[in-house]
This record gives structure tokens, sequence and C-alpha cells, in this order.
């Protein structure tokens, strides 16, 4: 009998020296509950017993809460980064070609997208100059019709144009998305507004990510480079 209570000894004084161990391991805790549950018999309950377990179920939620905050946070921080990158990158060219150069592949890399195209409104976008015009403008810059940007954001409908509009597509327009026309699945269209005198535009971001580019996303690091687009364009422009 000595023998066996040894082992039961060890414990109790390992437990007696340093409870709150046994307090903070959520397993011996449960086990201990769970004991005291089965001695008692069904016929009785515990208040305390359902207070704990309905503390536990706030902390875990309150935990899992926690850790989304901070993806969250660690995710707008790499976001930022990106655009501020993306921003220094359009300041640089000291030339409209230099500038033209980017919108061939650079800025979908800064930017984690696997297209971004410049799409310009001009009454010369027709069949007969569309070849002229991509020489001209190299594969960063498509051309369409008078109001088709507002067509295309809207859909048709008769909607107001905001300054970015993020939502999941099918069928992306190899127009718009080029190559990568058969792997884009989400899009980000940003209206630019040229100034007076110059028809809108639109920069349009292919993701192929269905998550990348949600209406449920906030857009405000998007506004911000948008609007450092426009205006670094209506330089060029002048």
């Amino acid at each position: 009998m000595s023998e066996q209570a040894k082992p039961q000894d060890a414990v109790r004084k390992q437990i007696l020296k340093n409870p709150n161990r046994v307090l903070e391991d959520h397993d011996i805790m449960r086990a201990l509950i769970k004991a005291d549950e089965q001695a008692r018999g069904k016929n009785v309950v515990d208040l305390r017993t359902i207070a704990l377990e309905r503390l536990e179920g706030r902390l875990d939620r309150l935990e899992d809460t926690h850790r989304h905050v901070i993806a969250a946070a660690y995710d707008n921080l790499a976001s930022t980064n990106q655009i501020h990158r993306a921003i220094l990158a359009i300041l640089e060219p000291d030339a409209f070609a230099e500038f033209l150069e980017l919108l061939k592949g650079e800025l979908a890399s800064i930017l984690n997208v696997a297209s971004a195209r410049l799409v310009l409104e001009s009454p010369a976008a027709t069949p007969e100059m569309e070849e002229q015009l991509q020489k001209e403008f190299g594969s960063g810059v498509c051309f369409c019709a008078p109001g088709a940007v507002a067509e295309y954001i809207t859909r048709g409908r008769d909607a107001t144009v905001r300054p970015v509009t993020l939502r999941a597509i099918n069928d992306a327009d190899p127009i718009l998305f080029g190559d990568a026309s058969h792997t884009v699945t989400s899009e980000a269209l940003l209206r630019l507004d040229l100034g007076k005198g110059n028809l809108p535009a639109m920069l349009v971001l292919g993701s192929v990510s269905t998550d990348q580019f949600t209406p449920q996303k906030g857009a405000d690091l998007l506004v911000f480079f948008a609007s450092a687009f426009e205006r670094v364009l209506r330089r060029w422009l002048k």
C-alpha cells in the first residue's frame, strides 16, 4: 500500500507546491470538472460549472478576435507599404516613355496583381487606329470610346460611379487584362479624373484571387493611390 501511495503523494506535493500550474492548464481543469460532475450525479446542477463553461467560451472567442485583429493589422501594414512603393514608382520616371514602360509589368508586380492596365477614353479609339495606338503607348495602355469607362464600372446600370470599385468577375476581358485574362477572378477599378478638358480614364487591376478585391474590403489605400496616379498622369497630359 505504501508503494502505491508514493506516486499519488508526489502528485499531491507538486499540486500543493504550485497550484497555479493546475489552474492554468485547461485540459486538467476540464478533467477535474468532469470528474466532479460524475461524482455528483446527473440530478445535481452546479451553476459554477455552467458559469465557468460560459467564461471559457468567451475567452476562446476573445482569443480568436485577438488573432484576427493582429492578422488584419499585419495585412494592412503590408498593403500600406505596397501602395507606398507603387506611388514612389510612378513618381520616378522623368519621361512619359519611362512611365509607359512602368505600366507594362513592373507596376503590376509591385501591387502584387496579375495585371495593371491604364484605360483611356478617346474619340480616336477605333478598330482602324487600335494597332497604331498600341505601338505608340505599349501594352500597359488601352483605349476605349467616350463613356465606356462609366459603362464598364456600373455594368451599364444607372448608378453612381465610385472612385474605386472592387468585385469578383467571370470571363475577364482580354482587352483589359491581356494574357492574364484567363486567370483573373477579381478586379479593382480605379476611376481617374484627368482634369478639365480631358475625358475620364481608369486603372484596372486584376487578381487571380477572388478574395483580393471584394466589395467588403476597405478601399482607402486604393483611393489614395488613384489620387496620386491621376495627378502624375495629368502632368504628362499637359
